[in-house]
């Protein structure tokens, strides 16, 4: 399990390949100078509720990783990730797409069932 920490005080923990994933769609938009919003639903634990942080080039980000090894990418759960921080909403984290909604996206499908 790793953590998200955003300016030295907001903390969450992310699972070590979602956080990867992550962390490759946060570094390619602030190298493009694009601002956005990026949440987070809280786990219970903690009281619940969700967090919003606006990142900018400016914001002071950690990616703390628990594992050593760097997992491997899914191109498609990337360009998932990018999408919905490309939209108003902000980056969100979405499940990892499995083979068969690649295989049903690349068929012209316009269901996209892993931006839920």
């Amino acid at each position: 399990m790793g953590k998200f920490i955003y300016n030295g005080s907001v903390k969450t923990e992310i699972e070590d390949r979602a956080l990867t994933h992550l962390q490759h769609v946060i570094t390619a938009k602030l190298r493009r100078g694009e601002p956005f919003s990026f949440s987070w639903k809280e786990d219970s634990s903690v009281g619940g509720g969700r967090t919003t942080v606006w990142v900018h080039a400016n914001s002071s980000l950690v990616f703390k990783y628990y594992g050593s090894r760097q997992p491997s990418i899914n191109r498609a759960w990337i360009e998932a990730l990018a999408f919905t921080a490309n939209a108003p909403t902000g980056l969100y984290l979405v499940p990892e797409p499995t083979e068969n909604d690649v295989d049903e996206a690349a068929t012209g499908s316009n269901v996209v069932p892993f931006l839920s």
